[in-house]
């Protein structure tokens, strides 16, 4: 141990820190990755969060997903006898939820058991379970009629459990832990990416603008597992690349190729748009303020209707109170009055919704505005999920705001989870077969094992250290990226061929410490003729070759800096030897 240099101790050391950064160590703790928690659930607001390890789930622990399975189907959640009582009569039935929704007393959807027992929408509610309607709200009702169960769940997070009351769903997805830190890229992983252009030429500041609006979007739409970056081609073009992990091209092209403009107008007046200076808030997660509010059939299928409510900046509620001052009461529904306008919604040019407004706001600069919009389905649940969806984007352009510029689609590509796969196992045959070509050749210049083993040593040092730094600067690896470091590889190679070249060169006249600067001379030229090189693929294809780019630069110069060094010293080793 004496004879190892200071050299090769500080390559152990790095070798021992990529170990330590690449590896998951909450793989060996056992348990469940923790991928997604409800952001209305019981467990979100217990304080379980994505990214913890689901441990034990009621006592039983969770290694597997069979366990999870097996442990979600112990909760039992008792159903209970629900009496509605509503202006059309009185309704009785076993379940462990209400099966309807309400909006200002009269039912709205009805689905499962409420459904069968005959419970109809647009029915007025009265009592649920002797429980007046008009002493208390609906959601109070619902939350003391409705089945609980307590659960108990650990995670690493800490030592007690987490403890709360839920019905059927705990509102948790989980997935295996992966056994190491290593972000795959979207060739590897699945998914759809997209180069996209703005309409006109923009600044950098304009660009970062950009890009941060499009990156709230998708926060705020729930979407997870999505970059976007800029990139520059050789011509000083300016893109935006959009990787989303699990994507279709449908999805990332319905995200992006719409500017997402929405507009309320009274006639041709502008009254508010989407984003933060016209709009307060926005209603998501509250069911008394965003919900489906019925569904019913019509030719060729069914529809929901959907509304939420949003609040108006002063500015805005002022500019609805002077156009509307102006306007005339011609419009009656019953003993509901209207104005002789209406409140039309916009999105993106088209018109989307037209609403009444009510003669009671003529001239008053109201802040509390409902929002309605409606989905369609060949069925009740498609309808359902159709509206659901609907109010989510535009509850997320309403929060974020228009795109600043309209952006045009100039490339999409989508890569399927299977293909991903395919292309993992076919990198590690090529990855395996580099490495037993590597070694035959040379074998076969040296004829001698105790030339090829640190050789192959140091190949696998490169390849360990590539990857623990681009894990730890948050690098995703995908198939350039790949490339990138068996093309380091290489170079390696070549760079340990020359320095045993020289080593082994017969001239009296110079020592092996001549020799290797001769030999490191050779290489630091190599490596910057290499880098040089780069340059112009950090830009090509406009980014889509960056990360060859990168994980070439890191690999020569991790073999620059520590690895040719060590081998280096390890050859004056095998020489006294």
């Amino acid at each position: 141990m004496k004879k190892l240099t200071w050299k090769i101790w500080l390559l152990i050391a790095f070798l021992l820190m990529s170990i330590a950064v690449i590896v998951n160590w909450d793989y060996f703790s056992g348990g469940l990755l923790i991928r997604d928690v409800s952001s209305n659930s019981y467990a979100k607001q217990a304080g379980i969060s994505s990214g913890d390890i689901l441990l034990e789930i009621n006592g039983n622990k969770i290694s597997t997903l069979a366990d999870y399975a097996n442990a979600i189907g112990e909760i039992r959640v008792d159903e209970k006898l629900m009496i509605i009582e509503t202006d059309k009569g009185t309704f009785s039935y076993n379940s462990s939820t209400l099966d309807f929704n309400v909006n200002n007393k009269t039912i709205t959807l009805v689905y499962g058991n409420a459904e069968k027992a005959g419970l109809k929408e647009n029915f007025s509610l009265i009592k649920i379970n002797n429980k007046d309607i008009e002493n208390t709200t609906f959601e109070s009702i619902k939350l003391e009629v409705e089945s609980r169960v307590k659960v108990e769940i650990k995670t690493n997070k800490k030592k007690e459990p987490f403890i709360f009351l839920t019905g059927k769903e705990l509102g948790i997805i989980v997935t295996e832990v992966p056994t190491t830190k290593v972000k795959a890229g979207l060739d590897l992983q699945g998914g759809a990416r997209a180069m996209i252009v703005p309409e006109k030429e923009i600044d950098d500041k304009e660009m970062q603008n950009l890009i941060e609006v499009m990156q709230n979007r998708f926060n705020t739409y729930g979407i997870k597992d999505v970059t976007v970056r800029q990139a520059i081609d050789l011509s000083g073009k300016k893109y935006i690349i959009i990787e989303m992990a699990g994507a279709t091209p449908n999805e990332i092209q319905d995200l992006v190729s719409k500017q997402g403009k929405f507009e309320a107008k009274i006639g041709q007046e502008v009254i508010f748009v989407g984003g933060r200076n016209d709009i307060t808030f926005v209603a998501r997660d509250d069911p008394s303020k965003a919900r489906i509010e019925s569904c019913y059939a019509v030719d060729g299928g069914e529809l929901c209707k959907f509304s939420f409510e949003i609040h108006l900046s002063e500015t805005a509620a002022k500019r609805q109170a002077n156009i509307t001052a102006g306007l005339s009461e011609n419009v009656s529904t019953g003993s509901n009055r209207y104005l002789n306008e209406t409140l039309d919604l916009y999105l993106d040019d088209m018109l989307v919704d037209t609403l009444y407004i009510s003669s009671d706001l003529k001239g008053q600069a109201s802040t509390i505005i409902s929002i309605s919009g409606s989905g369609i389905g060949n069925t009740k649940q498609e309808a359902y999920q159709d509206a659901t969806q609907n109010m989510r984007k535009l509850q997320t352009i309403l929060i974020t705001g228009s795109l600043p510029y309209k952006l045009e689609i100039i490339k999409l590509d989508t890569i399927s989870p299977s293909l991903g796969s395919e292309f993992t196992k076919n990198i590690l045959i090529v990855a395996i077969m580099a490495f037993v070509a590597v070694s035959i050749v040379i074998y076969l210049r040296y004829r001698k094992l105790k030339f090829f083993v640190p050789i192959f040593i140091t190949m696998v040092s490169e390849v360990l250290l590539t990857i623990g730094l681009a894990v730890l600067i948050k690098w995703n690896l995908d198939l350039a990226s790949i490339a990138g470091i068996i093309t380091a590889i290489g170079t390696g190679v070549n760079d340990q061929i020359v320095m045993m070249d020289e080593s082994v060169r017969e001239d009296k006249n110079r020592g092996l410490k001549e020799k290797m600067k001769r030999a490191f001379t050779i290489i630091f030229a190599a490596y910057a003729t290499l880098v040089a090189s780069l340059l112009p693929l950090w830009w090509a294809g406009a980014g889509l070759l960056k990360g060859f780019a990168v994980t070439t630069f890191l690999g020569i110069t991790i073999g620059v800096l520590i690895t040719r060094p060590a081998f280096s010293d390890i050859l004056k080793i095998m020489e006294k030897e």
